[in-house]
């Protein structure tokens, strides 16, 4: 009968205690969770055309600076042209700034991610830049989200048809 007993004991024990083990969570040492990093873009919205500008981006995690960002890349495309854009490199510049020189060469509405990773966390805030004196009516939407809109973008158009043939 006890061996029946430890039987019974032992199956749960097999079943769970090794097959799904609890997912990792990025934590301090101390098992808190870290605080949020902030990346707040620095670049004015509306630019002249041919006048090199700072592409820049603060970044903050707490009261604190980040001076130590992984990585902080700006990634501008010109409206209705996503893969057409560039990937640009920023550099430290001063108390948790980042910024590149960069000079747009004709008028438009572009759009600028600031991809950053900084202690172990990804934040990419997004911005539109109108720049010199565009055609607004031949500017294409690029995307209603504000931010974290990672991919490639998408046909609201196609996406609407497909769900009405469907």
């Amino acid at each position: 009968m006890k061996k029946w007993m430890y039987s019974l004991v032992a199956i749960p024990v097999l079943l769970f205690g090794c097959g799904g083990e609890e997912p990792e969570v990025d934590t301090l040492d101390n098992g808190v969770m870290p605080v949020e990093v902030v990346v707040e873009i620095q670049t004015p919205e509306h630019l002249n055309v041919n006048e090199t500008i700072q592409l820049a981006a603060r970044v903050t995690q707490g009261d604190e600076a980040v001076d130590d960002a992984e990585e902080v890349k700006f990634e501008v495309w010109e409206s209705g042209l996503r893969e057409d854009g560039q990937m640009i490199d920023g550099k430290l510049t001063e108390d948790g700034v980042y910024a590149v020189d960069y000079t747009f060469d004709q008028d438009g509405v572009y759009y600028m991610f600031a991809h950053t990773t900084a202690r172990g966390l990804h934040v990419m805030p997004k911005q539109e830049l109108v720049v010199g004196n565009p055609d607004m009516s031949k500017v294409l939407e690029d995307g209603s989200s504000s931010s974290m809109d990672h991919g490639a973008g998408h046909d609201e158009n196609k996406d609407s048809e497909k769900k009405d043939n469907h």
